[in-house]
């Protein structure tokens, strides 16, 4: 695809001109986002070419932006849901994509405006948010038990503390280097968080105690290299760390029997890191600055799901003693309204 700009004629760019001026020239020229998010639209691009490719029955090279119609939108997401079984919020997610994609195109092609404004009507989804799942404080210490004495429990160990100290995302707490830890005078750590976004946390004592020592049984680990290797010397994936903790709940469940009914994945901890920072007394908006949030409202959710707190502010209110009297319906149009 060589064409990225309209011709001498001033003919509007291509379909192909526009999807590869949206990825090289706008996504990583002019917003310069990062590698994930450029990956992210890469397969929500992928994936919707793919269906209007069968729908339409030409290949992507050859539709034209009037093609993305509402009926082909509306028949995508659908196909996400019904065939893919994605959720909602990965729906919403790839329509996110999407819109970015026309809404960069419909200013470089205005002949295909209106097409462009019917098809970014096409609304997100609304979905019920589930109560963010937490550890308790005794089941998050049967998790993290004890250092082993092999290589790989002492690593576990470390990687199981790091997460619940810092309330690290999984794909932070991977990329951590040596470099990245200061272990002189305040002892922290630089997360390298969402949107290219850094963050220092500090670390408890112990914490910085259990890198004080796997750093000197393993010498070879400096500077750059990852401090949580796998044995290949390459950072963990995603998948080894939810690996790994599944082993660790295992093991903590024959000591905390409610662990054989929780879901626990790597983002449980971080949860459980703000849940346990909420309890302690700590404010929502530095628990906000703790986990990375780029907006308070997201550690507000902590808040609702505190049953503890809700039931301590409940018991300062005295309930009123008052006896209640059955509603009746008072005509009819009440009472279909009942019915409903």
């Amino acid at each position: 695809m060589r064409e990225t700009r309209p011709n001498r004629s001033g003919s509007p760019p291509t379909f192909p001109a526009l999807v590869q001026q949206f990825f090289t020239e706008y996504l990583v020229v002019q917003r310069a986002v990062s590698p994930r998010t450029v990956a992210c639209y890469r397969d929500s691009m992928t994936l919707f070419l793919g269906y209007a490719s069968q729908q339409l029955g030409k290949p992507p090279m050859a539709m034209r932006l009037a093609d993305i119609t509402p009926e082909l939108v509306l028949g995508f997401l659908a196909h996400l849901e019904r065939e893919r079984h994605n959720s909602v919020r990965s729906r919403n997610l790839r329509l996110t994509a999407l819109r970015a994609f026309l809404k960069f195109a419909g200013r470089r092609d205005v002949t295909a405006l209106f097409a462009v404004e019917r098809a970014m009507a096409v609304p997100m989804k609304r979905f019920e948010r589930p109560l963010l799942g937490h550890l308790t404080r005794p089941e998050m210490i049967a998790v993290l038990g004890q250092s082993g004495t092999d290589w790989t429990a002492q690593r576990d160990h470390l990687l199981l503390s790091l997460l619940y100290n810092t309330g690290a995302r999984v794909s932070e707490i991977v990329e951590v280097r040596v470099a990245d830890v200061v272990l002189d005078g305040a002892a922290c750590v630089h997360l390298h968080g969402k949107g290219r976004k850094e963050r220092s946390v500090p670390l408890w004592k112990a914490t910085a105690a259990a890198i004080r020592a796997w750093l000197h049984a393993n010498p070879q680990l400096r500077g750059s290299a990852s401090l949580l290797p796998n044995r290949s010397g390459h950072p963990m994936t995603r998948c080894n760390v939810a690996q790994r903790l599944a082993l660790a709940v295992n093991r903590a469940a024959a000591d905390q029997p409610s662990l054989k009914t929780k879901r626990v994945s790597p983002h449980t901890l971080r949860h459980t890191t703000a849940m346990h920072l909420l309890q302690s007394g700590v404010p929502f908006n530095v628990i906000a600055l703790w986990l990375g949030h780029e907006s308070t409202n997201t550690t507000h959710r902590y808040v609702e799901a505190n049953l503890e707190m809700k039931e301590k502010a409940l018991a300062r209110l005295e309930a009123p003693d008052i006896k209640l009297k059955r509603f009746r319906a008072s005509d009819d149009l009440l009472k279909f309204l009942q019915t409903l």
